[in-house]
């Protein structure tokens, strides 16, 4: 997967809705997440989405791409995105990391996702 198709896949999980999100899962999906439970499995954070408002824009900076071995793609960026305004236009900001692997020929999945938002001072080290 080029980097441009894998940025597109990544915004598709943000913006997309439960069915997008069950479609792009791995069924052993693990995913770290600032809201309650914070461990997710992967029918936990399907249903999760189903239940949330959906991000109206994404955007994403800071990126980085590696490629530890072939059908393997671990990204690392900083998203900011918001809601739209009949949603209560809520911004959010994180730092994530979500890793991929292909299951055949264009057939990629997500086996893992983290989302860690901006540590303020007096926080954790």
């Amino acid at each position: 997967m080029d980097d441009d198709r894998l940025w597109r896949f990544e915004e598709q999980l943000w913006l997309g809705d439960a069915e997008t999100y069950r479609s792009l899962i791995d069924g052993e999906c693990v995913m770290v997440l600032p809201a309650a439970p914070h461990v997710f499995d992967a029918a936990a954070a399907i249903e999760a989405v189903a239940h949330t408002p959906r991000w109206a824009e994404v955007r994403f900076t800071e990126r980085r791409v590696q490629r530890p071995e072939e059908g393997l793609i671990v990204i690392a960026y900083q998203a900011e995105a918001s809601r739209a305004k009949e949603s209560g236009g809520e911004a959010y900001k994180a730092w994530c990391t979500t890793t991929i692997r292909r299951r055949g020929h264009e057939d990629w999945l997500v086996v893992q996702h983290s989302q860690l938002p901006p540590l303020h001072a007096g926080g954790a080290a």
